[in-house]
């Protein structure tokens, strides 16, 4: 696809929706279960979630196929949600902060904890969207 104005403004007001999904989210998500499993306080298991819901989301987006193996999303589509939203969604930069910050303090068991189960359950988690939109295609004889 060109990188024209439309394109452009098209992947910003995704980025955006994306940006604010994942603060709300994820703020939501890191208090309510901060006050249930206090253990959790300080741990970025907000982030963890945004990250794995939206590689689940970015692999079922990217693999759903129509008849004759072309993506189900037309192009302008495709790009407003796997570029924008999703991009927008999904944290890797504020994980990769988080690492570094729990590493900074001294956390490194932490730290590692979350890299291992961020990369982990991510590649799961877009592995996953992936069978799905495979299992879909081919019920619908795609």
């Amino acid at each position: 696809m060109n990188l024209t104005l439309a394109t452009c403004l098209s992947v910003a007001i995704g980025g955006a929706l994306g940006s604010v999904m994942r603060f709300a989210l994820g703020g939501w998500l890191q208090r309510g279960l901060e006050s249930k499993l206090p253990t959790l306080v300080g741990f970025p298991i907000g982030t963890i979630l945004v990250n794995v819901s939206g590689s689940f989301v970015i692999g079922l987006l990217a693999s759903l196929k129509i008849a004759g193996g072309e993506s189900l999303l037309p192009p302008s589509v495709r790009i407003f949600l796997l570029v924008g939203v999703c991009g927008g969604y999904t944290t890797f930069s504020s994980f990769s902060l988080e690492t570094l910050q729990l590493a900074d303090k001294g956390e490194w068991a932490r730290a590692g904890v979350n890299v291992l189960v961020s990369v982990a359950i991510c590649l799961l988690a877009v592995w996953l969207g992936h069978a799905l939109a495979l299992a879909l295609n081919k019920a619908r004889g795609i």
